[in-house]
Formats: structure tokens, sequence, C-alpha cells
């Protein structure tokens, strides 16, 4: 089995089975704007912001492709002077939006999935994708055109795992049912690298983001086809969350990828 192949079929592990998905109260789907708040001071040591400013010049564009509220993209205002956002979320978008309007840096926000939608997005000096890699079947082809669409470098955060797995013991109380342990991102550079793709990549670790409680524990329900009445179950089998999170980054520049 290629690395291709194999991510395809752990993440297709991940589906949720039908009579699960049927009683859902609600759309399992999606994530709340909350979750994924800029970071009004990005840290100086997010080694992904590090990566991308070294490609970044004074005043570069940059593209940042399900953007959510903008966090990838604001950590690298300044130096840049053009910022887009694109996601299937309108309402991630205008909180992106009033993000860049707040930092008075030009912008552009477009609705649409990756890849399909790249025919209408611009080359921009730096293209940033974190935390979406895990919603990606087909990674190589999301890949090839996120590189198409960078000047000088690509930017990719994901965690070490898959990030569901931290919800595997919620599966199995609520629902007897044992969740995968995979993809990984170390399969995803397997991947990236069949696909031709010359990635360089680091580990680094990030304590979680300032997200409410309330927050997480409403978006875990969801994520769990459960009615509100569980929530108080739920942030009982959460746990403490505030240890730090292992990240991996990967970067490639297009002139070596092609």
């Amino acid at each position: 089995m290629s690395a291709a192949e194999q991510w395809r079929s752990e993440l297709a592990a991940w589906a949720i089975p039908p009579h699960i998905l049927e009683a859902a109260p609600e759309s399992p789907w999606g994530f709340p704007v909350a979750a994924f708040p800029p970071d009004p001071s990005p840290a100086l040591d997010s080694v992904s912001r590090e990566r991308a400013l070294e490609a970044l010049p004074e005043g570069g564009t940059v593209l940042d492709i399900g953007c959510g509220g903008g966090a990838a993209t604001f950590a690298l205002v300044p130096p840049a002077g053009s910022v887009t956002g694109l996601d299937a979320s309108a309402e991630m978008l205008q909180a992106y939006a009033d993000e860049a309007e707040r930092r008075g840096v030009a912008h552009r926000e477009i609705v649409g999935s990756w890849p399909e939608i790249a025919a209408a997005v611009d080359v921009h000096d730096v293209v940033v994708c974190h935390h979406v890699f895990y919603n990606t079947p087909d990674l190589a082809d999301f890949a090839h055109a996120l590189t198409a669409k960078a000047r000088h470098r690509v930017v990719v955060e994901l965690t070490s795992a898959h990030p569901l797995t931290a919800t595997r013991p919620l599966w199995r109380h609520f629902h007897g049912l044992d969740r995968p342990d995979g993809p990984t991102a170390a399969l995803a550079i397997d991947v990236l690298t069949e696909a031709g793709i010359p990635v360089s990549h680091q580990r680094w670790r990030r304590p979680p983001r300032d997200v409410p409680r309330e927050v997480l524990v409403g978006m875990n329900r969801r994520r769990l086809c459960l009615p509100l009445d569980a929530e108080p179950e739920v942030d009982r089998l959460m746990g403490d969350r505030n240890e730090p999170r292992e990240l991996v980054t990967i970067w490639w520049d297009p002139v070596l990828a092609h």
C-alpha cells in the first residue's frame, strides 16, 4: 500500500457510524469561530511563524488556506502587507476580515474548498496552511495545489497525530466504540515525499490555545453526536487540557518542488 493510500484509509476510518450520525441532534461538522482566535501577540518561538518569515519579503503577500479566524495569517503581520484568507465558512471569513481591518492590513476573503477553488486564487509570496491536512483525503493533490500558488514557500502546521485521537476515551465511554490512532504527521510527510515534494520538517511543542473551556466542551459534545445535556459528563471526562501539544511544521520551497 502506498503512503497516499494508507493516509486515505486511515482518515476514512474516522467516519462516524451511520446509526450514530443519524441519531445526532445537530451536525457534528464545522468549528465554532471562538475555537480559532487570532493570537493578538504571536509567540516569537513558533516554528511555523519563523519558517514563513524566512521567505516573506517586507510588504509581501500571504495566502492562508483553511484560515479560520486568521491565527496563521496575522502572526505574519507585519511584515505582510496584503493577506488572503480562504475558508469554507463565511462566518470564519467574517472574523478574518474583521481582524484584518483591526490591524489595518489589506485583505481579501474567498469562500470555498481547496483545491477545488484554486483557479480563482492568485500566486502569493508565502502560502500557509495550519491544521487542515487531517481533513484532506487526497493529500498529494492538495499539496501540489499549494505549491502552485506559492512564490517562495509553503508552510504547513499540524498536530503530530490526528487531533481527534484525544477523544478516543470519550467515544469508548459514550458509544462503546474504539476509534483509530492515526493518521500521523509522519505519514503526511511520507505522502508528500512520495509525491515528489522535497519537504523539510520540525517537531516542537506549544501550550494549548486560550480557548474557553465551554467552547471546547461544546465542540466535543457535537463531535460525539450527543445532546446538550451530555455536556457536564463530557466536561468531566475531558480532564485537564492544559498540557502542551506536540506540533509538526512542514515546509517546502516551490522552486525545489518542480
